[in-house]
């Protein structure tokens, strides 16, 4: 069927404008793509840089040196490219979660790395994180002790580890190898979360049985995961160490493991030694691979 020049040049311009919108989306969706990947790239470094700063503010609120916390970035479910981001901007302590996502990064990743375990600790897989982590790390530290069965499978994961080190002489860590342990306590009560009760003498009587029994552990301090906005956790944690602290007659007090994105600030004014900072860091986790 015949059509007229002025329909031609319409079916053209028609043509035409679709033509250069299709290249123009292209080119914005390429531009955005590229945007994502920069932001990744970067936004840890910023996002570390925040916390450090809000974590500084919070030391001089409360007189302390920003020595005297240590971050520990939680990397769980996050790929090892984020974690570089981080690493490349200086930091070197992580926390994960699964046995098994720890074990592969801590063999993927540099070896001057402090890994703290900070999920829930089967006794059957202590002797899996042990002997793959230790190896392959600068530091591993398990923030989630809360029963003596489990101290008893790491002690005995690390003595194993000594052993078969024994004939390597170059090896240094076998002359003095400790695995610095936090004993969990449910200061929130809730049964959803491990750890052992802040009444009574279940933490002091746990501190002792590792203290007297379990030679290849250091015990460093005392963990707990408060219930969210709670912050008198913090108080009755402090108060727990206190009373372990005396009961032992420790030298000097345990440390404090409390504090992740929401209150990191709250716990370094209520004492926290040591706090564990995921999202704010690394952004949203996604769980879809994890069981």
């Amino acid at each position: 069927q015949a059509i007229s020049l002025n329909q031609w040049n319409h079916h053209q311009r028609t043509f035409r404008s679709s033509a250069v919108r299709k290249m123009s989306e292209e080119a914005t969706a390429g531009a955005d793509a590229t945007a994502t990947t920069t932001t990744t790239m970067t936004d840890v470094a910023l996002n570390l840089d925040s916390v450090r700063q809000r974590m500084e503010s919070a030391c001089e609120r409360s007189g302390r040196s920003m020595s005297s916390v240590q971050l520990v970035a939680v990397s769980k479910t996050k790929p090892s490219d984020l974690l570089m981001d981080a690493y490349n901007h200086g930091h070197r302590v992580f926390g994960e979660n699964y046995v098994q996502e720890l074990v592969g990064k801590a063999k993927e990743l540099p070896n001057d790395i402090v890994w703290h375990f900070i999920g829930p600790l089967q006794s059957n897989k202590a002797n899996l994180l042990v002997k793959s982590v230790i190896p392959n790390a600068a530091q591993l530290c398990v923030e989630t002790v809360a029963t003596i069965k489990l101290a008893n499978k790491l002690n005995n994961a690390v003595a194993s580890l000594i052993e078969e080190q024994k004939e390597d002489e170059e090896d240094k860590k076998k002359k003095k190898l400790l695995l610095d342990i936090f004993v969990q306590v449910n200061t929130s009560g809730e049964d959803t979360k491990s750890g052992v009760s802040p009444d009574g003498d279940a933490a002091v009587d746990l501190c002792k049985q590792i203290v007297e029994t379990c030679p290849h552990l250091n015990l460093r301090g005392l963990m707990t995961i408060g219930a969210p906005g709670d912050v008198t956790a913090f108080r009755v944690l402090t108060r727990v160490r206190d009373e372990v602290t005396a009961a032992l007659q420790m030298p000097s007090p345990l440390e404090l493991s409390m504090g992740m994105s929401g209150d990191f600030e709250e716990a370094i004014e209520n004492g926290a030694t040591t706090i564990r900072v995921g999202s704010t860091i690394f952004g949203a986790r996604d769980y879809s691979n994890k069981a």
